[in-house]
């Protein structure tokens, strides 16, 4: 999996494969997701131009040469190895997958988007969503839960200046935290959990690079069992 951001000023940020990756474009074998957390951004691929507002998601499909990037705004891309191409396609916010999971009793209600998954945008090895903490919760993926096929990310966003996310990863009965801030990524392993709790208000941006594309596809783990 990987990973990237970058907050625009007016300037323009083109897509070029790292020396390391031993391929001639980024994308020769790979996919993107790129979110548009804030502001207004214009993707140009291979001469074809996406308007992107607060909250859209453009899948980016492997083979695409020439990826610029510009506008005002914060952006953020998740990447994974893949072996079939898929058509560049965007997804506005409205229309989105979209569903209300949790409730106020467990302080973990949200509105989850499903952007990249079996049943929405085509991908191959990638899934991808935003989720919206409801006002007065702050738990996020809980009951949490492991999916052993993908690698999770999260990219955690409009938390308040000041405020932090406590986030858990590691096996149930052997859990560790990592402090994060706003604008901030951490990814877990198949085998870890992953969740988390703000002080404040947030959204995160979750991805998933690995054989198995099934938003419903994990194991879930009991709240009691974690240690």
């Amino acid at each position: 999996i990987l990973l990237g951001g970058a907050t625009m000023r007016n300037g323009t940020v083109s897509l070029d494969v790292p020396e390391d990756f031993g391929s001639e474009t980024l994308l020769e074998r790979r996919e993107l997701g790129l979110a548009c957390l804030s502001g207004t951004i214009q993707v140009d691929v291979d001469g074809s131009e996406y308007n992107l507002d607060s909250e859209d998601i453009l899948y980016i499909g492997q083979g695409r040469k020439r990826i610029s990037i510009s506008g005002t705004g914060d952006i953020y891309l998740s990447s994974s190895v893949c072996h079939k191409s898929h058509p560049t396609t965007l997804t506005r916010k409205a229309d989105a997958e979209t569903i209300v999971i949790g409730d106020k009793l467990h302080s973990n209600e949200r509105t989850l988007r499903k952007y990249i998954h079996d049943n929405g945008v085509a991908s191959s090895t990638m899934a991808m969503g935003i989720t919206t903490l409801h006002e007065g919760s702050v738990w996020n993926t809980m009951p949490c839960h492991v999916h052993e096929r993908r690698t999770e990310a999260y990219l955690y966003f409009d938390l308040p200046e000041n405020e932090k996310i406590v986030h858990l990863m590691g096996e149930s009965h052997l859990t560790r935290n990592i402090i994060l801030g706003n604008k901030e990524a951490v990814i877990s392993p198949a085998w870890s959990i992953h969740t988390g709790a703000g002080t404040s208000k947030y959204k995160f941006v979750w991805s998933t690079a690995g054989e198995n594309v099934t938003y419903t596809d994990f194991v879930p783990v009991s709240t009691s069992s974690l240690q």
